[in-house]
């Protein structure tokens, strides 16, 4: 089918045609992705982020682009748990040492700027704990604990979706990293309920810690 075809298929399926296919693709993802993952290495995640709070040590989180909206959305819920918890690149991020846990999160584990800002925080003497969809990789290789979130692993050469249905090719709909970075999104909101129980803190609680100075 060519593209205008297509692209005509797509009309007559309703409104938002292209919106509702990704959509349920994405949750269709998700599911998979969650029911695949090793949560034992999430367990061990949160005992780092634990032992480390106990022993009064710092959380840095980093990530580039969409990976680091995602890491500072789970250094916002960290400062609410009562974690000093800081996002790569603000101007009040202290230096980070031993008893401290830098958290990275990248899909293909070779950013640059994150794989270098990890060899330096390692350098000082900091735990690594790396997010990706590639533990083989630089950052993966280098970190001291490893949650593997499958993503995306290529690009489409046919870039109409339904075209790509028609050709039985069946490469994602949701363009570049969307795939690791929800489905991280969905992994850490969940290990902060993890914590939440741990720690024994209540939304209540949570609350008293969120901004309440917002324009």
């Amino acid at each position: 089918m060519t593209g205008d075809g297509a692209r005509t298929e797509a009309l007559e399926q309703g409104p938002a045609p292209y919106a509702r296919a990704a959509s349920q693709e994405i949750v269709e993802f998700i599911e998979k992705a969650l029911s695949d993952l090793d949560w034992a290495r999430v367990a061990r995640a949160v005992e780092l982020l634990v032992y480390a709070r106990a022993a009064g040590g710092k959380v840095l989180v980093m990530g580039a682009g969409r990976s680091g909206l995602v890491g500072r959305a789970f250094a916002m819920r960290l400062m609410h748990l009562g974690f000093p918890s800081y996002v790569l690149g603000e101007v009040v991020t202290p230096a980070v040492g031993s008893g401290d846990i830098v958290f990275a999160i990248s899909g293909s584990g070779r950013t640059e700027l994150i794989v270098t800002a990890a060899k330096a925080a390692k350098r000082a003497g900091a735990r690594i704990i790396a997010v990706t969809s590639h533990p083989d990789s630089p950052l993966g290789e280098l970190a001291d604990h490893v949650v593997v979130v499958p993503g995306r692993t290529k690009l489409a050469e046919e870039t109409d979706y339904f075209a790509r249905q028609v050709l039985g090719i069946h490469e994602p709909l949701a363009p570049l990293g969307t795939l690791f970075e929800d489905t991280t999104m969905i992994v850490l909101d969940g290990l902060i309920a993890e914590l939440m129980h741990l720690l024994g803190k209540t939304e209540d609680q949570l609350k008293r810690n969120h901004a309440n100075i917002e324009l």
